[in-house]
């Protein structure tokens, strides 16, 4: 699955943990008690008073309005004529068996410890969103809404909401939990300051017709309007009817109802070792275009192994359906094509290339610390890390270099910019103008304070390992000492959230989108506080605080064309070059799988967007074609078609310079 806490359908981000003040905020912001049980009501309620006193305060953002004062004649869209995904011929029923090298350490959406690889099962590959985009073709197919509308200025959204939708406890979704939605991610209690601001800021308007007609508006008019207005997703009232300062440890382990096909119960928590999520029963969406061809086994069953190499073995003997076979090492010498299981058919082999903004596998260079304020230290690290040479030992020629911090969009590239390559010159140029000229006898650079070039790289990726080793190694030969940390993802992931870190390698996986998104990463805002402290716990691992920067970031924000955001994106790309803090590791535009053959999916494998190869469910397992292999097996006379298959027909294609 995603190779990080970063997850990205249109609900999420990597989650911002809570703050001392936000927490302050909610003991004196006079929400109700914290209720005792851990049952809720498993029907419509009203909005609570707390909610209704921030909509009162906020009448022009919060409207409720009239089924007659819907505008007429809008122009309704329903998507019926977007083509289906999935394929008929998918079996339904069985179990999916996977594993995670992290137990998650909550079952909530939102708040601390919430944005784990696990994120992606129960949220953003499960429960549906008002309308989604088609991931072949970018075309509009209904989910929880079954008409959408555009305002003549292209700022207001108008959703028909469908009358079939249920949350997996059986109660309906209705216009209150959109409402809902807005008060829950800018209530003092869950104290998220990203969803906060971005609750806030990136929209304007919220109107309520009747139970089943929203609108939703956005400041300025984007060419991603529909993809904003999506974005807001229903929040059950009734669950969280009783959201008060305690709410982090009250919903630890409770699973919020979903519109989604799987849910989570708790009996299905083997806390430490597996969680097993199920088919919600009577799904409403089973039958629906666009769904009855997905979502096809009954339970999806997540176990926990540590270690990498021990999960390979227990996919070898066949306890996990699929492996990740992304590093070159276990798609070349620990499975090869002629690996008895895979000439014998019983395993298959596949390649699958992607048309997706990038994974952003990088070097953060987090700038608040010793020495790594300086920008000739930072540009010339970019130059000792020798890039090409890593990637073509660890991905045998299959891998690229990432060039930017947003390769991959769509509708923005960056042809003018380039990852700067290995030069041992060069990182000794920059090295000398911060003062670092004199060689010690490990032959790390110092300073006349006799200061040494010396760093720690804090990650989580152990598989990586060898890839350090390289980075390391050659960049002694430029001066640079490079100490390495790697440790438990989690533990990795938290240090870099601290802003603890010299150096942190990682990814985010980042949404299908037009454009980029910068503010989350690199506006001075997710740096520091008003008071000049570090902020923590924010997507800018970098510390990255420009003020033209910012500047350039918040014009970007509310720029409404295309051509408006080309040329700020380049901008804003150039000095995030410059200033060097962000380096470019790799990109792999494809993933690759080894799987159980009884695991099946369409013709064409997956579908263009997809990330990875669970994302949009379109698989299956079949029943009978299990109990022949492992009867086979037995058999010592498995002996069926081999299948190693490379799918090309969305090979990624440069992206338009604009």
């Amino acid at each position: 699955m995603s190779s990080s806490p970063h997850h990205s359908s249109a609900f999420s981000r990597r989650d911002a943990l809570r703050t001392s003040a936000a927490a302050t905020a909610a003991l004196l912001s006079g929400c109700s008690p914290a209720r005792k049980s851990l049952d809720y009501p498993k029907t419509r309620i009203p909005l609570p008073e707390e909610a209704m006193a921030m909509f009162r305060r906020y009448p022009d953002f919060f409207e409720f309005s009239s089924p007659d004062r819907l505008p007429a004649n809008l122009p309704w869209q329903n998507g019926q004529d977007v083509p289906e995904l999935g394929d008929p011929e998918a079996k339904k029923g069985g179990t999916y068996f996977y594993y995670n090298p992290d137990f998650p350490r909550t079952l909530r959406f939102l708040g601390p410890d919430a944005s784990g690889a696990f994120r992606s099962y129960i949220l953003d590959s499960n429960a549906l969103a008002l309308a989604a985009q088609h991931p072949d073709n970018a075309q509009w197919y209904p989910q929880l809404a079954t008409h959408w509308a555009f305002s003549p200025d292209g700022r207001t959204v108008y959703f028909k909401l469908d009358p079939d939708a249920r949350f997996s406890d059986g109660v309906p979704v209705r216009a209150d939990d959109y409402f809902f939605c807005f008060y829950f991610m800018r209530c003092d209690y869950t104290a998220d300051l990203w969803y906060q601001d971005f609750y806030t800021t990136k929209y304007s308007k919220i109107t309520k017709f009747d139970d089943l007609t929203i609108a939703i508006t956005v400041p300025e008019t984007k060419p991603d309007v529909l993809y904003r207005a999506i974005s807001v997703r229903p929040v059950p009232v009734h669950f969280y009817r009783d959201l008060a300062e305690d709410w982090e440890s009250h919903y630890q382990w409770q699973f919020e109802p979903t519109t989604g096909a799987y849910e989570v119960r708790p009996e299905n928590v083997d806390k430490g070792r597996s969680v097993t999520l199920t088919k919600v029963p009577g799904w409403w969406a089973a039958d629906k275009k666009h769904h009855r061809f997905r979502f096809n086994v009954d339970r999806i069953s997540i176990r926990v192994v540590r270690d990498q190499g021990k999960a390979f073995e227990l996919f070898r003997k066949g306890e996990i359906d699929v492996f990740n076979m992304r590093l070159a090492d276990y798609w070349y010498r620990k499975l090869p094509d002629s690996d008895q299981r895979v000439t014998s058919g019983c395993i298959h082999k596949a390649t699958f290339y992607n048309e997706i903004p990038r994974p952003t596998w990088a070097v953060l260079i987090n700038r608040s610390r010793p020495l790594l304020d300086n920008k000739d230290i930072r540009q010339g690290i970019q130059f000792a890390l020798n890039w090409d040479l890593a990637i073509a030992e660890m991905f045998k020629g299959d891998g690229e270099r990432m060039q930017t911090c947003s390769d991959g969009y769509s509708m923005v590239s960056f042809p003018d910019i380039k990852a700067r390559p290995f030069s041992i010159p060069e990182a000794e140029a920059a090295f000398a103008r911060a003062g670092f000229s004199k060689r010690g006898p490990d032959g790390v650079l110092t300073n006349d304070k006799g200061q040494r070039l010396s760093f720690t790289l804090t990650t989580g990726y152990k598989p990586y390992t060898d890839l350090f080793v390289i980075l390391k190694n050659e960049a002694l030969k430029a001066g640079l000492g490079l100490n390495l940390e790697i440790i438990e993802m989690t533990a990795a992931w938290k240090k870099m959230d601290e802003k603890k870190h010299d150096l942190g390698f990682g990814a985010k996986n980042v949404s299908v989108e037009m454009y980029p998104r910068f503010w989350e990463n690199f506006h001075s805002a997710n740096a520091y506080k008003e008071d000049g402290s570090i902020k923590t716990d924010t997507n800018n691992e970098t510390q990255t605080a420009i003020p033209a920067l910012d500047a350039l970031i918040s014009a970007y924000d509310k720029a409404e064309t295309m051509d408006e955001i080309v040329r700020l994106a380049r901008e804003i790309v150039a000095i995030l070059h410059d200033d060097a803090a962000f380096i470019p590791a790799f990109v792999q535009p494809y993933y690759r799988v080894a799987h159980w053959r009884w695991l099946r999916w369409p013709a064409g494998f997956n579908v263009r967007s997809s990330r990875d190869w669970e994302e949009f469910h379109v698989y299956w397992v079949d029943p009978a074609i299990k109990d022949e292999t492992r009867r086979a097996l037995d058999a010592g006379s498995a002996a069926f078609p081999p299948s190693v298959r490379t799918f090309e027909q969305f090979r990624l294609k440069p992206s338009p310079s604009s």
